[in-house]
């Protein structure tokens, strides 16, 4: 009996997970994070974690079906009633990528069992964004760079002002926009009350940081805050980045490297200084430190020294001690690695539930035409699949005419012979009026063109000598037939030249939308600055349409060109022999 309710305790549960959030949403789609091994690899368990959401071509084809500003987007907790805070930071429909922070309150070591739920498709829906309550009460800052003129803002609910500093907007970045520090001025976070470090909680700094050349002649300075004879910096000297505070100090074992983005992080804590980049810990010291305020700056110092030439994204300043686990999932969240940590179901419809929905039976073929045709600045694959199109229509058109006249041509011929070779010497001319039996057939036009030479050369009412043809007349009616080969000939071999054409055209056509489409591609990239491989596959097999489309119009053409060429050059090979031996019948039959 026990069993039995437990049983039925678990199915209901099952039941309730497999909901429905709310009838005015058409679609969702399910998310599971990846704390596994091949994904976060995180040990212990992180809670109110701001989880990046990244989506594209690839992971969400319905870019097209949300609202401007994914204002119809909602997160939902995996018991698939609760909401969760969340926020988007970049919706780009024409580049078909949405970036949108999600709080999820609670990230499991070692599992693929954290699920949470997108759902959109309601187009009554208003934006739902709260920036200011996905990130926990301990984040007093956290900068996305998303401005495109201007200082930056804060997205925490506490509002960080940026007093000064010059940056520029660099769209290629790591997580959207991000920002180049030119290297005149530090950008400084005012002093605030949520970013005082207090030694009973600790303090964390994050950022992206991308240096396309190495310092080398002195530090640049990457964080900087000092009050009073308290110092707290992290600075880079050609490939070393080091982390100091009073006379503690830790250096990277591992080495920046230019042009690359990498995740750098400070943690002042109960275990002293850590220093953590791209998400592993560099090197961790024991030290003391005193309460601190003030303000931080970012690439330089207070008095203006250390200036740091950089591209720089996310910026976060927690008034806490972030574990290493919560560091390392952040820097692989963020990164080129999130696609290993977010798992998309496919897209699942209202009248669909639990079956995938329309996008559950969408094939892969499906999603690159649809990657193609549903983007407006694919213009040139539009074209060019549409031009291979029409091609593949002419070239199709031409092997059907062209078929069916060879093949009557063929027939007409074979009962022209059968015909012909029954004739003695003195019927040659009987079939001269067959012309409704084998009018079809070449070798019966040479033949009956033939015959009216003949009679033309031997009609008494032109004064022709009746006993005979004269070798003169024989070459004269030899011409003739000649004549009636090459046009015959040209009968036979007309139109094909539209499938040497397709054949030879098609495959450069197509290449053609594949380079452009390519080119498209990183372009976007370029300004994105989103290079994980689910993000540049779509575009790159949108692409490869093009040039697949070329190559379905050469194949069958050639097939087509060869076989109907073989045909006519046979038939082109029996009218020449027909005219060698007509030509000799005639002269033994009406030679002098």
């Amino acid at each position: 009996m026990k069993r039995m309710a437990f049983l039925f305790m678990l199915a209901a549960l099952s039941s309730a997970a497999q909901g429905w959030w709310s009838p005015e949403w058409t679609q969702r789609k399910s998310i599971t994070v990846n704390t596994t091994g091949t994904g976060a690899n995180t040990q212990q368990v992180l809670s109110e974690v701001p989880v990046l959401v990244r989506l594209h071509s690839g992971n969400f084809p319905r870019f097209l079906n949300v609202r401007d500003g994914g204002a119809d987007f909602r997160f939902v907790a995996g018991d698939d009633l609760t909401p969760l805070k969340y926020h988007v930071e970049r919706f780009d429909p024409v580049s078909q990528i949405a970036m949108v922070w999600v709080k999820v309150p609670v990230v499991s070591p070692q599992s693929m069992n954290d699920q949470f739920y997108l759902y959109f498709g309601n187009q009554a829906a208003v934006k739902g964004d709260d920036p200011g309550a996905t990130f926990d009460v301990d984040t007093g800052a956290v900068f996305h760079f998303n401005e495109s003129v201007g200082l930056p803002g804060d997205s925490t609910a506490y509002a960080t002002q940026v007093v000064s500093g010059e940056v520029f907007p660099n769209p290629a970045s790591i997580v959207g926009n991000g920002v180049l520090l030119p290297g005149t001025a530090p950008l400084v976070v005012a002093a605030a009350e949520q970013l005082r470090l207090v030694p009973a909680k600790g303090m964390t700094l994050q950022m992206w940081v991308k240096l396309d050349e190495l310092p080398t002649e002195q530090p640049a300075q990457v964080f900087y805050r000092e009050d009073g004879e308290q110092v707290l910096s992290v600075r880079a000297m050609g490939g070393v980045l080091t982390a100091r505070i009073g006379e503690t100090e830790v250096a990277s074992s591992s080495p920046l490297a230019a042009g690359r983005w990498h995740h750098v992080a400070v943690v002042l804590g109960s275990d002293g200084l850590s220093l953590y980049l791209d998400g592993t810990a560099a090197g961790t010291a024991p030290a003391t430190f005193a309460e601190m305020g003030g303000p931080i700056y970012i690439g330089g110092d207070v008095e203006g020294g250390g200036l740091l030439t950089a591209s720089i994204d996310e910026l976060r300043i927690d008034a806490k001690a972030r574990s290493a686990d919560e560091i390392a999932f952040a820097a692989a969240i963020q990164g080129e690695r999130n696609d290993a940590l977010l798992t998309y179901a496919a897209d699942e419809s209202a009248d669909h539930e639990g079956a995938g929905g329309e996008a559950g039976h969408t094939s892969h073929f499906g999603i690159i035409i649809q990657n193609v045709f549903g983007k407006k600045e694919a213009i040139v694959e539009q074209l060019v699949i549409g031009l291979c199109g029409v091609m593949m229509a002419v070239a199709i058109l031409v092997m059907f005419l062209k078929a069916v006249y060879l093949s009557r041509s063929r027939r007409a011929t074979n009962k022209f012979l059968g015909a012909y070779e029954t004739l003695g010497g003195n019927e040659l001319d009987s079939l001269a009026d067959g012309e409704k039996s084998f009018g079809d057939s070449p070798l019966f036009a040479v033949y009956a063109q033939g015959i009216g030479e003949i009679r033309g050369r031997l009609s008494p009412s032109v004064g022709a000598d009746v006993a005979g043809l004269e070798r003169k007349s024989l070459e004269a009616i030899r011409a003739t037939l000649d004549a009636v080969m090459v046009r015959e000939g040209q009968k036979l071999n007309s139109l094909l030249v539209l499938l040497t054409i397709a054949i030879s055209g098609g495959p450069f056509i197509g290449l053609l939308g594949t380079v452009v489409g390519v080119m498209v591609t990183f372009a976007a990239i370029a300004a994105t600055g989103d290079v994980n491989i689910t993000a540049i596959a779509p575009g790159m097999a949108a692409a490869l349409l093009a040039t697949v489309a070329g190559l379905g119009v050469a194949i069958p053409a050639l097939f087509g060109y060869n076989y109907l060429s073989a045909k006519a050059k046979d038939i082109n090979a029996d009218m020449h022999v027909f005219a060698d031996e007509f030509v000799a019948r005639v002269n033994e039959r009406y030679g002098l």
